[in-house]
């Protein structure tokens, strides 16, 4: 019994291209996500993270002297006014001078506020800025040397 099954050989051919367009497509796969993964969003969100980290000690005992202070902080937008309100342990108004800006958390861009005292331990400013998340970073200056920082985050129309 003879076969005479003739061989073909452009017969698979196609089959090493199959496999080097499959690899030809997982370098292209990788080369979208590479190039996803370095222009987006690092994740970074504190410079310094270990030297802060280790300097944490240091942040515990300025939140415990504030806390001391007794002062409270009362931030409220209203359209684009910031008004901020700082009173002492018992109710009263503490006076002094109040700096600080807007900074957008994930940004990092900054703007500058302008505040004028309405009343003592009471100011306002004009919040400047595009519609977004905003974070308040304020420094009140107290009598006697003492100081406040305040940090509140609010929704700018």
């Amino acid at each position: 019994m003879s076969t005479t099954e003739s061989h073909d050989p452009r017969r698979g051919r196609w089959i090493p291209w199959v496999f080097v367009g499959g690899m030809l497509t997982v370098v292209a796969v990788n080369g979208v996500m590479v190039t996803a993964a370095l222009t987006t969003f690092t994740g970074v969100t504190v410079g310094r993270a270990y030297e802060r980290g280790r300097a944490y000690n240091a942040v515990l005992e300025e939140a415990a002297r504030q806390d001391a202070l007794g002062w409270g902080a009362q931030v409220a937008l209203a359209g684009k006014v910031l008004r901020v309100r700082v009173l002492d342990r018992e109710g009263n108004p503490v006076p002094g001078r109040l700096s600080g800006r807007m900074v957008r958390p994930v940004e990092g861009t900054a703007e500058p506020l302008d505040f004028v005292a309405v009343a003592p331990g009471h100011w306002i400013a004009t919040a400047a800025g595009r519609p977004g998340q905003w974070e308040a970073r304020l420094t009140l200056a107290g009598p006697e040397g003492r100081h406040l920082d305040i940090r509140h985050r609010f929704l700018l129309p």
